[in-house]
């Protein structure tokens, strides 16, 4: 066991070190499919469009059948691109099992909106289908009621308005909205709001009107970002990128839900990235990526990891983001994160701020479980579990919540595993590990003695499944379709891994420290 601890951290240490790059991002079915529709070259991008057709599901739509609310957007945006793709073989066959897959399909925004709608779907949803209903005359698809208004009323906005500032957050859809290329420009990475699909739809808007030297700029970005999915395959490019804020900031807190914040072995890489960290966080705070708006998330969590490193940041710049007795991620947005809330307090506390609105609404956002979903950043309830859990663990070093621990050992399953799809997967094991873990520190015998067996059962389940430096690519963030910040994602199935080889080695310890 401890040469496979030593293992973890060698490994964890060099995730740390590469973050310089950019970060690493899977694969995107949408932004891959919205890429080959504008880049029009389809003999071009042959593999690309190989890539995209095997993808497909075996119902005909793209996306995790397990969570179906974030299946249209990658599925309208594979019908388009390749619906005009006849020489690609296999495309006409795809584009037929996704137009029967999208008739059966039942539409979730025919008379509301889900409060964990996916990114921009206001937006993005209504156009697709209607470039797909302009193109299949005839075919019943859903039409999505509930957000024509929300498009109609965010569409008056910007006509408003001549140009949006470079990182705007509303750039992140523009290829959703987007009818001049005079009304965004490149950022200094060379995209349109960090997104893909909607630099290359303003690419494409460029060269019509007459090439610029901006489009050469996306250009190399395009390349960079296709770069960062290791598919090693052109074209094929991720849901958002660069994300050099956000990999590094998330990973620093994974450690610290883990035990790992301060342990030697990584000491020098957690130096650096608090250091860079400090360096860059501005009184406005600090947004997924440097060229991008800042938001309420990652500035929250970016001062939980400079308070963790023994750093003073100004906690008062996450209040440009509170309205009322709530923190809203984004300045106008349509609903709040709890994930984001959760962060603000734990930034709060840890700055020994008063938080008593955070602390209420995290409270109040409990299922009947006693746990936390719903969430608008992460598909699955045990992200937001284990930060909340932490969150309201800061300062109280006996904490426990006997209704959370419950619902959370009940939840494990049979193979030992947590999942709120129909698997267990490693990302989410981890966290149900990081969450017993803050409530194992209670004295109380049988509470402790059961959170030891779950976590030797989550162990064994997690041996079984470990494979040194593989980065999984299961999509369970929330982008404009379910996506998987690959680093992130390692961070945290290395960290919940170390995490459980320490807790059997300690209670072998104790068990025979109590032998007679």
């Amino acid at each position: 066991m401890n040469a496979l601890s030593e293992q973890v951290l060698s490994e964890l240490r060099q995730l740390l070190s590469e973050m310089s790059d950019g970060g690493a991002v899977g694969p995107s079915v949408y932004d891959t499919a919205r890429a080959l529709h504008f880049h029009g070259n389809v003999t071009g991008r042959q593999e690309a469009y190989a890539w995209l057709i095997a993808q497909q599901q075996a119902d005909g739509g793209w996306g995790n059948a397990d969570f179906p609310l974030f299946r249209h957007a990658p599925t309208w945006a594979a019908l388009l691109a390749l619906q005009r793709a006849d020489s690609i073989p296999d495309a006409a066959d795809a584009v037929q099992a996704a137009t029967r897959f999208l008739e059966r399909q039942p539409d979730p925004y025919a008379d509301a909106v889900p409060e964990d709608a996916p990114i921009g779907a206001e937006l993005i949803l209504p156009q697709l289908s209607g470039e797909a209903s302009s193109l299949l005359g005839g075919v019943a698809f859903p039409r999505h009621p509930a957000l024509l208004p929300l498009r109609q009323a965010c569409l008056v906005k910007l006509g408003a308005v001549a140009a949006l500032p470079s990182g705007h957050p509303l750039l992140h859809s523009w290829e959703a909205w987007g009818t001049s290329p005079t009304t965004a420009c490149p950022d200094a990475d060379g995209s349109i709001g960090i997104s893909p699909a909607a630099t290359a739809a303003w690419r494409a808007q460029a060269v019509r009107q007459g090439s610029t030297p901006q489009v050469g700029r996306a250009d190399a970005y395009l390349q960079t970002a296709s770069r960062a999915t290791r598919s090693g395959i052109e074209g094929v490019v991720p849901n958002v990128w660069p994300i050099n804020v956000f990999e590094p900031c998330w990973s620093l807190y994974t450690l610290h839900l883990a035990g790992l914040f301060a342990h030697p072995a990584l000491a020098e890489m957690v130096r650096v990235i608090v250091a860079q960290l400090e360096a860059r966080l501005g009184e406005r705070g600090l947004g997924p990526a440097l060229q991008f708006a800042a938001d309420a998330d990652d500035t929250a969590v970016a001062l939980c990891v400079l308070r963790l490193a023994g750093r003073d940041p100004a906690v008062d710049t996450l209040r440009h983001f509170e309205i009322g007795e709530l923190f809203v991620t984004f300045p106008g947005e349509r609903n709040a994160s709890v994930s984001t809330n959760i962060h603000a307090l734990h930034a709060l506390r840890l700055s020994g701020k008063p938080a008593a609105g955070a602390s209420a609404y995290v409270e109040a956002n409990r299922n009947p479980h006693g746990l936390w979903g719903n969430e608008k950043w992460h598909v699955s309830w045990l992200y937001p579990t284990a930060h909340a859990v932490a969150a309201l663990a800061q300062g109280k070093p006996h904490w426990r919540d006997e209704r959370a621990l419950a619902a959370l050992l009940q939840a494990q399953r049979d193979d030992g595993g947590w999942g709120a799809g129909r698997a267990s997967t490693f990302e989410e094991t981890a966290y149900a590990l990081f969450a017993l873990h803050v409530m194992d520190g209670s004295e109380e015998p049988i509470g402790r003695r059961r959170i030891a067996q779950a976590v030797a059962r989550a162990l064994e389940w997690m041996l079984a499944r470990y494979r040194a430096h593989v980065l999984r690519q299961m999509p369970l963030w929330i982008g404009k379709e379910l996506y998987c910040p690959t680093r992130v994602v390692r961070v945290a199935e290395l960290a919940g891994l170390w995490l459980a080889l320490g807790w059997g080695q300690r209670v072998l310890a104790e068990g025979a420290g109590a032998a007679p």
